[in-house]
Parts: structure tokens; sequence; C-alpha cells
């Protein structure tokens, strides 16, 4: 029996920005497609017109494109109203949807009545009491319905989650969903299951904030006839206060980007924080596909720290290849300088602080009153030294003969002269890309 293709859906509204929680759920999606040699489809859910935006649209396009997460396949809802209307009308026909007239406030008041009675505030079904004498009535009065979807009662909801196990709702105390609003535009709940339905999903992965939409959807699948989809329902992000933080909705790619983070960090973060596997810097995602397992997940709430990230991007940084940056490197900064100043940077565009280093000029740097006439010495030393081969040691063992200096006191004074800086990349990588000519005029300076 051939077993059916893997397909994961990301499916994003088109109303702002992706942030840090919508990435995660992306990544998600890419690596269990990835991982089960299936697809990985965008759908844009994009019902609510009057707050979708094509630009938002792009942006999220450009966002995929960035992580490396390149979908299979896209579809768009507002290109689904017809399959939407004629499931509607299945559905109503079988008594699945039954109209509704409460206004907003109403529904508001009975909800505190049950509340300060110790209730549950579960919708009462008081519209399937309506006589068609008084859907008339309501008609006659130029008023629309909303509609809900009657929840079947009697038997639990239930469904083996990928990552929070076994799952069991009564629908009796939940309230039927609201599915269309009087005005006749959707909300997400049957529109998604629609699609699931059509673009043949076989796994929905998203946040565990999902899980009472996914109770009601398990009946609307069957209703529609269908067998519901794997589900797998990831804890959600905490910020560094050990709660959901509002801050995280504001993180997404275009914060990250000017922080000079690389997408490969946001992958491999990602996809390790809330499960037992280590967070680990992989510039290819391969190890990350290959070892992917919701099993792995955790119920606890995933902790997303930037300083985390930054450490991580550091590492990724160490990682990259001259021609994974080179665009993005200063004009005229080769192989050889990124090789050398790599190690030291915590992002790709600290290489260009390094690059100034290298060109010059460099701002004069305090000299102790002991080692300017070290640096006098070296400034004539390094005048016969030959560049070409390895001028770092060829200096140092000749000062090092020449003062009996030894450890800091014949590398740091050495280091201050000609970088400005107390620390950084290794100086025998560093000062063969450094003009001896401005080598020798550093330290004649820094001599005074």
């Amino acid at each position: 029996m051939m077993t059916a293709t893997t397909v994961t859906r990301f499916a994003p509204s088109p109303t702002g920005a992706l942030h840090v929680g919508n990435l995660r759920t992306a990544i998600l999606c890419w690596l269990w497609a990835r991982r089960q040699g299936g697809r990985f489809l965008l759908r844009i859910d994009d019902t609510d017109a009057a707050r979708s935006e094509e630009r938002f649209v792009e942006a999220i396009r450009a966002d995929l494109g960035w992580l490396g997460l390149a979908p299979d396949g896209e579809e768009r809802q507002s290109a689904h109203l017809a399959a939407y209307e004629a499931r509607f009308d299945v559905l109503r026909a079988s008594g699945r949807l039954y109209a509704c007239y409460e206004t907003p406030a109403e529904l508001d008041l009975r909800r505190k009545v049950l509340l300060g009675r110790g209730l549950p505030p579960v919708y009462d079904r008081a519209a399937l009491k309506l006589t068609q004498a008084d859907h008339d009535r309501f008609a006659e009065q130029g008023i629309a319905p909303h509609w809900r979807f009657r929840l079947e009662h009697g038997a639990a909801i239930e469904w083996d989650d990928r990552i929070r196990g076994a799952q069991r709702f009564d629908p009796a105390t939940m309230s039927d969903p609201v599915v269309r609003r009087a005005d006749g535009s959707w909300l997400y709940l049957l529109p998604s299951v629609i699609d699931d339905i059509d673009m043949r999903v076989t796994d929905v992965v998203r946040g565990e904030d999902h899980v009472s939409n996914t109770a009601a959807q398990v009946q609307m699948f069957e209703a529609l006839g269908a067998v519901p989809p794997a589900f797998a329902h990831a804890a959600l992000l905490t910020g560094a206060e050990g709660k959901l933080s509002k801050r995280l909705g504001s993180l997404g790619v275009e914060h990250f980007r000017a922080a000079g983070i690389e997408p490969q960090t946001i992958v491999a973060l990602l996809a390790r924080i809330g499960t037992s596997d280590p967070v680990e810097p992989f510039v290819d995602p391969a190890p990350l596909v290959e070892a992917f397992d919701f099993g792995r997940f955790g119920r606890a709430p995933a902790h997303f720290d930037e300083e985390e990230l930054a450490g991580l991007n550091a590492k990724i940084v160490h990682q990259l290849d001259y021609e994974a940056v080179r665009e993005r490197l200063p004009e005229g900064m080769a192989r050889p300088a990124w090789e050398a100043v790599r190690p030291n940077l915590t992002k790709v565009a600290d290489a260009g602080d390094w690059w100034r280093v290298i060109e010059g000029p460099i701002e004069a740097v305090a000299i102790a009153e002991e080692d300017r006439g070290y640096l006098r010495e070296a400034a004539a030393l390094a005048g016969g030294i030959d560049w070409a081969g390895d001028p770092w040691h060829a200096l140092t063992g000749a000062l090092k003969d020449a003062t009996g200096r030894k450890g800091r006191a014949l590398f740091l004074p050495l280091r201050l002269a000609l970088t400005g800086q107390p620390h950084g990349p290794d100086m025998a990588n560093l000062l063969p890309l450094i003009a001896r000519q401005e080598a020798v005029r550093r330290l004649e300076a820094a001599g005074g």
C-alpha cells in the first residue's frame, strides 16, 4: 500500500510582518516536510480583505526566502472562496451550520452571567430554538445572521498529538464556534479545514494556543467526510521575563537582519529550543533535518533569549566561507583578510572595522613611555623583514633576541601600535595584510 506524501503548510495572514513565533512555526513545518521527504506549502490566509495587504504577502515570501525555507507551492485563500461556499452549503444542508443573531453586547452579557454563577461561559445554543417565523422576522428587519458550526455532543473529541500526546475534549463544554460573520466574511476555522482537505495536508504544525481550535476542527473534518491530519502543537515561546513576552511579537526578520543575525542562526536556534537536543551552530541545515523529531519537544514553554541568539550567531559567522559573505564585505577585502578577521567577529558587518585597521589610518593610542624605544627599534627591524613570508614571527623573533622581552611585554605594545586595539585577530594572520610601509609608519609614530 502506498504511503501518502507528507504535506505541511505554513499559513500566515498578510496583516502584518512575521514575528519570531511565526518564523518558528515555518521552520518546524519546513523541517518536518524535509525530514519526511514531503512537501512544504505556503498558504496566504487573506480572507480578511480589509486588513490584508499585498506588501505583507511580498514580505512573507521574502522572509521565507531569506531563511532558506523555499515553499514547494503556494496557495491563497482569496482564490478559494467558491470552495468555501460549496462546503458551506453542504454543512448547512446537513444541519451542522446554524444561523444566529445575537449581538456582541448580548453575548458578552450572557458570558458575564454564566461566569457570575460559576459556570463556564459556553454559548447556550439559543439560536437552535428559533422558528422559521423568527428567521423571517430578522430577514424583514434587514438583520443578517452569523453562522456557527454545531458540535456533536456525546463522544469525546480525541487525537494523539505529536508533541502533547493524547488529547481529549468534551464537546459539551465547548461553545459552537462562529465560522462566518453576518457580512459574509469568514473566520479562520472552517476555511482552514477546507483548504487542508483540498491541499491534501497531512500534518498541521502550530502553537499550543490553537489546541482548542483543533478540537473543533476535528469535527469539521469529519463533518466534511475527511480524515483529520496529524497535529503537532508546540509550546509557546517565552521572553527574558520568564513569561509570554510582548516583545517577541515585535521581533521579526527586519529586526534580526538589522542586528546582523544570520538566517542560519535563526533556523538553528528555533529548530532546537524547547527540545531535548542541544542548540548547535549548523550552517548547513542538513543535520537539523536529519535529527528532527517531534518526540524530542517538551511541553514547557520554550525560552527565547537574544543573548543566546547573539552567541550562536558568532559561532555561525566563524564558519562562513568567503564566497557566502563576499558581497557584504568592504570593497577590496579578499579571502585572506576575511579568514584572518573571521574568528574575532560576532557579525559579518564587524569585518568592516578590521578592514579599516588593515587599510588605515588608525587612531593613535596611548603608549607607555617604557615601550616607545622598543617600538622605534621594532620599526627599524620591520623595514628589513621579508613581508611575503611570516613577518609577525620574524619581527617578534628578532625583537626577542634584541631586547630580551617575551610574553605580554613583547607582543602587546606591537599590537597596540599596529592595530590601535589591545586584542583582536591573530597577528600572524593580520600583519601580512598591512602593507610593510604602513606598518613601519605606525611603529614609528607610536615610538614617538
